[in-house]
C-alpha cells in the first residue's frame, strides 16, 4: 500500500472517531434534560391540581375584620403661626427718654409700665393750666357776686338794664374760660401720663429699639419695642379649592376643632377652632386660606413656626371600616380579598367612599364582620386555600392618628 493510501486511511479513522463522540455527547445530554424535566412539569401538575392527588397549597396571610364605626374625617392642610396681635409701641410725646423698664422677651401685661419720658416738661403745662384755671375760676366768683348785686339794684330801680345785661354775659365768659382752663389742665395731665410709655396689649416685648438717654418722638418710625400678644395664637393655613364646600358645611354645622400639629406629624402641640374662612381663593395656588385660634399657654406655638392643622370636617356614623392596605387595585377596579368559611380566598369587587390615615371606609362591596387579607395577597388566588393568622382590628395598623389625611373621594389622591 502507497503511504498516499494510507495517510488517506488515518484520517477517515479519525474522523470516524470524532463523529462518534459527537453523537454520544449529544444523546447523553438530551437524556439528562428530560429527566431534570419530568419532576417540574409533575409538581406544576400537583400546584395546578384542581383534584388531583396533589391538592391546593395553603398560604398564611394576615387578616383583619371588617367593622362598623363612628370615623372622624379630618382635613390636613400648612400653615404658619401669626401673632393674633402685634403691636408697635411708640412714644406719644417727645422727650428724653429718662429709663427703660421692660427686659427683652418678657411677658407683659396691658397697662404694664415699659418706659419714662422725662415727666418735668409737662409737669410744667399742668402747673400753668391749673394756675389760670384757679385766676379765672376767681374772676367768676367775682363776676356772679356783681351779677347778683346788680339785679337787686335794678329790682330797686337804681341801676339800668343795660348794665345788668353786660355783667351777665361777662359772667358767661368768664365761665367759658374755666371751662377752657379745665380742658387745658386735662390735656397737660394727658401729657404727663403720655411720658410713662405703658404696653397697650398683654403679650411678650421683642427686641428694644431706643436706649434710654435719646431723645425721642412721637414720629419715630421704629417706635420702643414691639410687643406680641401669643396667647391666643392663631394659625394660618390652606387646603384645596375643592374642599370649601365641605369647610362651608362644618363651619354651618357649628364650632370646628382644630388640631395643630408639629412639621413631622409627631406632636400635638395646640388644640383650637376654626374661626376665619377667606373670602377669596387664591387664583395662583387654588387654595382657600383659613384662620384657627389655639389657646398657647406654654408657648408652643411661636409665630412664624411651620405647622401642619388637622381640621374636623365631621364624623360618619356607623361607617364601614377597613385597613387601607387590604385595598388592591386591578383592571376592573378596587378589590379586596375576603376569606371565607372554608378558608378559601374570595376577591370581591368594592366601592371605596374615602381614604382617612390608615383606614378605608367602604360604601359598597362588603359587610360588616367579614375578615379581609391585610397582608400576604399577592401570594394567593381567587378560591385558593389560606390560613389566617389572629384577627386584627380594621384601622390598628397604625395605632395613632397621626398623620390623618382626607383623600378625594374614589381618587387615592392625598389632599395637602
Amino acid at each position: 500500500m502507497s503511504p498516499r493510501a494510507r495517510s488517506a486511511i488515518v484520517r477517515i479513522a479519525i474522523a470516524v472517531v470524532v463523529l462518534g463522540g459527537i453523537v454520544w455527547w449529544l444523546r447523553g445530554r438530551g437524556e439528562n434534560k428530560s429527566s431534570a424535566s419530568a419532576p417540574a412539569e409533575s409538581g406544576g401538575q400537583g400546584a395546578r391540581g384542581g383534584g388531583g392527588g396533589g391538592g391546593d397549597r395553603v398560604v398564611a396571610v394576615q387578616v383583619a375584620t371588617a367593622e362598623r364605626k363612628d370615623m372622624p374625617i379630618w382635613l390636613e392642610g400648612l400653615g404658619t403661626v401669626t401673632a393674633f396681635q402685634q403691636v408697635t409701641v411708640h412714644p406719644q410725646v417727645d422727650g428724653r427718654l429718662d429709663k427703660v423698664v421692660f427686659t427683652e422677651g418678657q411677658p407683659v401685661k396691658k397697662g404694664d409700665l415699659l418706659a419714662q419720658i422725662d415727666p418735668r416738661p409737662f409737669y410744667v403745662q399742668l402747673h400753668q393750666a391749673q394756675g389760670a384755671l384757679a385766676r379765672d375760676k376767681a374772676q367768676l366768683d367775682a363776676a356772679k357776686r356783681q351779677y347778683e348785686r346788680y339785679k337787686t339794684l335794678h329790682a330797686q330801680n337804681l341801676v339800668a338794664q343795660q348794665q345788668v345785661d353786660e355783667l351777665a354775659g361777662n359772667v358767661g365768659g368768664l365761665e367759658g374760660a374755666v371751662k377752657i382752663d379745665m380742658s387745658q389742665v386735662e390735656n397737660a395731665q394727658l401729657q404727663l401720663d403720655y411720658a410713662q410709655v405703658k404696653a397697650p396689649i398683654d403679650g411678650v416685648t421683642g427686641v428694644r429699639q431706643v436706649d434710654a438717654g435719646n431723645v425721642i418722638k412721637a414720629s419715630d418710625p421704629n417706635g420702643l419695642v414691639v410687643i406680641t400678644a401669643i396667647d391666643p395664637a392663631a394659625v394660618l393655613f390652606t387646603v384645596p379649592q375643592d374642599r370649601l364646600s365641605g369647610v362651608s358645611a362644618a363651619l354651618a354645622r357649628g364650632e370646628v376643632p382644630v388640631e395643630v400639629w408639629n412639621r413631622d406629624n409627631t406632636q400635638k402641640l395646640a388644640d383650637g377652632k376654626l374661626t376665619v374662612l377667606d373670602n377669596q381663593i387664591n387664583q395662583a395656588t387654588a387654595t382657600l386660606r383659613l384662620k384657627a385660634l389655639a389657646a398657647n399657654p406654654n408657648r408652643t406655638l411661636w409665630p412664624n413656626a411651620f405647622v401642619k392643622a388637622r381640621m374636623l370636617l365631621e364624623t360618619r356614623k356607623d361607617a364601614l371600616a377597613i385597613p387601607a392596605v387590604a385595598i388592591q387595585r386591578g383592571p376592573q377596579g378596587s378589590y379586596v380579598y375576603v376569606v371565607g368559611a372554608d378558608k378559601t380566598a374570595e376577591m370581591r369587587p368594592v366601592k371605596v367612599g374615602l381614604l382617612t390615615g390608615d383606614r378605608a371606609v367602604i360604601e359598597s362591596g362588603l359587610e360588616g364582620g367579614e375578615q379581609i387579607v391585610v397582608e400576604g395577597q399577592n401570594q394567593i388566588r381567587p378560591g385558593g386555600k389560606v390560613e389566617p393568622a389572629k384577627p386584627a382590628k380594621a384601622g390598628s395598623g397604625s395605632g395613632s392618628s397621626v398623620g390623618t389625611r382626607e383623600h378625594a373621594k374614589g381618587s387615592g389622591g392625598v389632599s395637602p
